[in-house]
């Protein structure tokens, strides 16, 4: 193969970069369909979303075996097809109840969905599918980049397989705004119809141009990762890291969670939490490589600290906005702090992320590595749950939607303190970032002993 990259690898890679455009497109404003087109409540829009998030980040374990068995071809094939019913089922989900759930407020019509009735409820099949789909494709395409590589030019692969999942999120990202310029409210609906094409495209790709790595006849069976998971749940030491690190992604899928409901109610419908969420991989990509470089001398568990410290720096920038009258540069203040706090947050992912893998590999038993590395996402499976869930109470308590107030007056009145939702979360890293510091002097004693 030398240094050269086989079809298939390239039709992986292609696939990657629509999936990842399909799903932030529809994920950046996730909360905002269930609430705003489906009717469900910060709450109820918290917990569907972070059920579906956290599914995304434990099932790949499970359908990596799957994969494995009957073959990343076939499994490719499926997840394409689940992904392309999943969005057009959201699509097409809201139009079919066109017309019913009409709610006025004031002098505003909206569609607040149907309370009284549990149609609303198969966005719960519909996000299964989704998640089962998406899990497929965690788990087949980085392990064809693996397979479809050799040790001259894997650097190189996945390299450009790091490239293509940027790439979709960022595009994925900027597309939703545009749209909601043109047609509204409704850009959450028809966006889903962007996606599901995505996906279509790239069964299409696939069913012509992948041909599939070999499997592993030898592979893990499902047995043997539940084994694993209670193994590494009964970890002490690995649970308590995985607690405290997700205490900084708790914060940072607050990007998802809360930014765009928050700035949209806060700055305005004019507002673009797409573009606003793009500043954190545009970070991530330009510092990421200085970062680490930087840190290289250091110990790994010095630069977690560092990043774990700057993350409530980042929240406490974000409850800022509501102290600057008028705008500041052209733009609304709410959204130039939220810019500057992604930014902090980005720069504490560049110290923490790359890291946090290789001091995660040093806690696991000598032998067991690769099977510890398996459960690394662990804190983000935890953090997606709990993030969205509290985002959803403190929303529907310091920022409620504006289409439940008969009077902009009377929701002014209700949301006075919706910066207060940052400080919660400034809390919260900052006892993550104590935990820490507690969790290394510790270890250092034990290693000692």
């Amino acid at each position: 193969m030398g240094n050269k990259f086989s079809r298939t690898f390239w039709t992986a890679n292609m696939s990657e970069l629509f999936e990842r455009m399909a799903y932030y497109a529809i994920f950046i404003v996730i909360t905002l369909y269930l609430s705003q087109t489906l009717g469900f409540s910060d709450i109820e829009a918290g917990i569907i979303s972070g059920l579906f998030s956290g599914g995304l980040y434990l099932l790949p374990m499970f359908t990596g075996a799957i994969a494995d068995k009957f073959g990343y071809r076939q499994s490719i094939l499926l997840a394409f097809v689940l992904l392309t019913i999943g969005y057009f089922s959201l699509g097409t989900l809201p139009l079919m109840l066109e017309g019913k759930g009409l709610v006025t407020y004031g002098e505003k019509t909206v569609f607040s969905g149907l309370q009284e009735s549990g149609w609303r409820y198969m966005i719960v099949p519909i996000m299964i599918i989704l998640m089962i789909g998406g899990a497929f494709i965690k788990s087949i395409i980085s392990a064809s980049v693996a397979r479809e590589t050799t040790s001259e030019n894997r650097a190189r692969g996945y390299a450009i397989f790091y490239m293509m999942v940027n790439i979709g999120a960022f595009i994925g990202k900027t597309v939703v705004d545009p749209l909601r310029s043109i047609i509204g409210e409704e850009a959450y609906i028809y966006i889903n119809f962007f996606s599901a094409a995505l996906c279509v495209i790239s069964l299409i790709t696939v069913w012509f141009f992948y041909k599939g790595a070999k499997t592993e006849e030898n592979g893990q069976t499902i047995r043997d990762i539940a084994k694993g998971l209670v193994r590494v749940c009964t970890n002490g030491r690995l649970m308590a890291l995985i607690l405290i690190v997700s205490g900084f992604w708790i914060i940072q899928q607050q990007l998802y969670a809360t930014m765009p409901k928050y700035v949209i109610r806060m700055a305005g419908e004019a507002a673009k939490p797409g573009w606003i969420a793009n500043v954190n991989p545009f970070i991530v990509v330009v510092f990421v490589n200085l970062i680490t470089r930087f840190m290289s001398k250091r110990k790994a568990l010095t630069s977690i600290i560092i990043g774990m410290f700057m993350i409530p720096v980042s929240a406490l920038i974000m409850a800022s906005g509501n102290l600057f009258e008028g705008e500041i540069f052209g733009v609304h203040p709410i959204t130039v702090m939220l810019i500057i706090g992604i930014i902090f947050q980005a720069l504490a992912e560049c110290f923490i992320s790359p890291r946090y893998f290789e001091y995660f590999s040093l806690q696991a038993p000598k032998g067991q590595e690769g099977l510890y590395l398996g459960f690394s996402q662990l804190d983000t499976f935890l953090s997606s749950i709990l993030a969205f869930g509290l985002s959803g109470f403190l929303m529907s308590k310091y920022c409620p939607d504006p289409a439940g107030f008969a009077t902009r007056a009377e929701w002014e009145a209700a949301s006075a303190n919706a910066h207060y939702i940052w400080f919660w979360f400034a809390g919260i890293g900052i006892v993550s970032a104590i935990a820490l510091l507690i969790y290394a002097k510790v270890t250092a004693i034990k290693d000692k002993a």
